[in-house]
């Protein structure tokens, strides 16, 4: 059973995959809009150049807008036999009681997407894992998969840049919070379905955001860390490894700041190397950088979408009495 799918968003393909993936099948999903549709195509290829254990990969994507022309180039861009796209439109994997929280950054909406993803993973699915589709995977990814998070409600790294509560929760004492607990990066995160729903993570993340708007630089990350103290499965940091360290083998290579594609990316050009390593061997072989223009035009979208929310929660304007 699907649950909150429209079942007309699925094509006879991803509806054969579904029937035929095995019990152990390792369950991904990610986010991703056009403008990044590019690094999702590399991190598909680093996952499955080196995975070696055998399991099927059933990628859940949810949509954001993403052109048919490219949906189609990365269907050509894996290996069918070891990866299986799954196609879920963000406003369809939203359940109906439940409304996006609104942040003050120039992030895109779809970062929110991550809270959503075990209310339509099917039933039958106890984990599955979410990755940020700026990232670099270098090792098995099952050897992750493996991990047993079945006392936990999620397994994630711990934040290098900000490895404690106190280091980037503002409001941590008002929210009555110990400041010396570890704060985890959510661009990677091995959810137990079960426990998430169970504990009402999801609810519990968007009234931190929206309660605490102005301390949410990095909005999923604050709601999901404020929620989940003491209830975190802590892995090794290789699994979320930032781009600027100079680790010789990190297991997976995380692009957090500026992107490999961009013009002005300035961080390990080693991994900016590896990334297009894996790129080049898929449909989008040969892609020149973008420049700065183009990325901040992409940042002045982003803010645009959320205009049109804000202007909803917007209480109404009080009518002036007429004076006579």
């Amino acid at each position: 059973m699907i649950r909150f799918i429209n079942v007309k968003i699925l094509s006879l393909r991803n509806i054969i995959c579904l029937i035929m993936s095995e019990p152990n099948t390792i369950i991904l999903a990610v986010a991703c809009n056009n403008h990044y549709v590019i690094m999702l195509a590399a991190l598909l290829k680093s996952i499955e150049i080196n995975h070696t254990s055998g399991e099927l990969i059933e990628v859940w994507i949810i949509d954001d807008n993403i052109s048919r022309r490219n949906k189609a180039r990365l269907e050509a861009s894996v290996d069918c036999k070891m990866i299986k796209l799954l196609w879920i439109r963000n406003k369809e994997a939203i359940p109906h009681d439940m409304k996006l929280p609104l942040d003050r950054n120039t992030y895109p909406l779809n970062i929110f997407m991550r809270i959503f993803i075990p209310y339509f993973i099917p039933a039958n699915r106890p984990k599955v894992l979410y990755m940020d589709v700026d990232m670099i995977v270098t090792f098995d990814i099952s050897k992750l998969w493996q991990t047993d998070v079945s006392n936990y409600v999620l397994a994630a790294v711990t934040d290098s840049s900000a490895v404690y509560i106190k280091n980037n929760i503002k409001n941590y004492k008002e929210l009555g919070l110990p400041g010396d607990s570890k704060y985890f990066n959510s661009g990677l995160l091995l959810m137990n379905v079960s426990r998430w729903r169970d504990e009402d993570v999801t609810r519990k993340v968007i009234h931190s955001v929206n309660d605490n708007r102005k301390f949410t630089e990095f909005s999923d990350q604050y709601g999901l860390n404020v929620n989940l103290v003491g209830k975190w499965l802590e892995l090794d940091p290789l699994w979320n490894y930032y781009a600027d360290g100079t680790h010789l083998a990190p297991y997976n290579i995380h692009f957090f700041h500026r992107k490999p594609f961009y013009k002005s990316y300035f961080n390990n050009k080693a991994y900016q190397e590896l990334f297009y390593k894996y790129l080049n061997q898929t449909e989008w072989r040969n892609s020149k950088p973008v420049g700065e223009i183009k990325r901040y035009i992409i940042k002045a979208r982003n803010v645009l979408e959320k205009l049109p929310l804000y202007l909803k929660q917007r209480p109404p304007a009080r009518k002036l009495a007429l004076k006579r």
